[in-house]
């Protein structure tokens, strides 16, 4: 019963085409017209790309905390540890005319990073651009304490943090201290994570003018930047030797950002007598950037501590970085040649 029911079902199917099929313009016994079997097109989504980085211009798929090192900058704590990964890398002056690096570290941390010294009071003024960072460093003059403590940082110092650092073999104290950055954020709250501090990056600006090396000289340290086509960035010389990492290879940078900044005398001294040096970096002043085997003549401002630092071409727009790490010279005011 159940076969002929599904046969009734079919005749009566072919019954009710027959009619149809007669009335086609195709004549008698002609098939009727067949439904287009073409599809729609597949409209393909292009994939959003993640943001780029604040202080690196690279893509990064989420914002991490900042961190800080005071890093030492002459020859007996050379070669330096970690420097190659930090974000950014500021160059400031301190007594004697020489130089000692603050290196921000946020899209990626090191293994290690050193050789870890004392902060500066022109820490505390470029810091809270970075809003509540923390800063790793081996002590500060006893009368700079109760500027670190109203300082808008997360302390985690050797003297706090002890259990993150440690001394390495074969190189002379205070030159031996070093940091493992991972240790010191896990004991580290409320931290700020990265946010904008001005920085634009993108394609080289028009004009520009081709050099292959670029010198800044402080009292008692000179740094010499040299483009490298093959490696499309300046590598770096200090006091005529090459800059090297002990991870391996020179250290340099797609951008170096020379920021002619006043330096006055600030109330501290060393345990020489002399005189901490203060970088005033807010205001406005005048700036060379390095990039793309070119140096650009260009403006910074900064209006205040809280605010960041904002860097244009002559004509007053934007002055894009290229993507990468970035190094911040901080050098005295002087005529600004290219």
């Amino acid at each position: 019963m159940r076969v002929n029911r599904v046969m009734a079902v079919t005749l009566a199917g072919v019954a009710m085409l027959a009619p149809a099929a007669a009335c086609s313009s195709g004549g008698a016994g002609a098939a009727p017209p067949e439904p287009s079997s073409q599809a729609a097109p597949a409209v393909e989504e292009t994939p959003t790309p993640p943001p780029a980085h604040p202080f690196t211009g690279r893509p990064t798929a989420k914002r991490k905390p900042v961190l800080a090192v005071k890093i030492e900058n002459t020859a007996a704590g050379k070669p330096q540890i970690g420097v190659k990964s930090a974000d950014i890398v500021y160059v400031e002056q301190v007594e004697g005319g020489l130089t000692r690096l603050m290196a921000i570290y946020s899209s990626k941390l090191p293994k290690r990073i050193g050789p870890v010294r004392s902060a500066r009071i022109s820490d505390l003024h470029i810091l809270p651009q970075f809003g509540k960072p923390a800063l790793s460093y081996s002590g500060v003059q006893s009368k700079m304490i109760p500027y670190v403590r109203q300082a808008s940082l997360v302390d985690v110092s050797h003297d706090a943090v002890p259990s993150a650092y440690t001394r390495v073999p074969g190189r002379v104290a205070p030159y031996n201290l070093v940091v493992d950055p991972r240790k010191l954020l896990a004991q580290a709250d409320g931290v700020s994570k990265a946010k904008d501090i001005g920085f634009t990056f993108g394609e080289a600006p028009e004009g520009g003018v081709e050099r292959r090396s670029f010198t800044v000289r402080y009292p008692a340290a000179t740094f010499t930047f040299r483009w490298s086509q093959r490696q499309g960035r300046w590598l770096i010389w200090q006091d005529g030797k090459r800059d090297m990492a002990e991870e391996g290879g020179q250290l340099g940078a797609p951008t170096i950002v020379v920021q002619y900044a006043k330096t006055v005398r600030s109330e501290f001294h060393d345990s020489n007598g002399s005189y901490t040096p203060l970088v005033q970096t807010t205001g406005k002043g005048r700036a060379v950037i390095l990039r793309d085997g070119k140096a650009y003549k260009g403006r910074w401002e900064r209006p205040t501590e809280e605010d960041g630092t904002t860097f244009t071409t002559e004509s007053g727009e934007p002055m894009p970085f290229a993507p990468g790490q970035v190094w911040v010279v901080l050098a005295a005011p002087k005529p600004v040649q290219p």
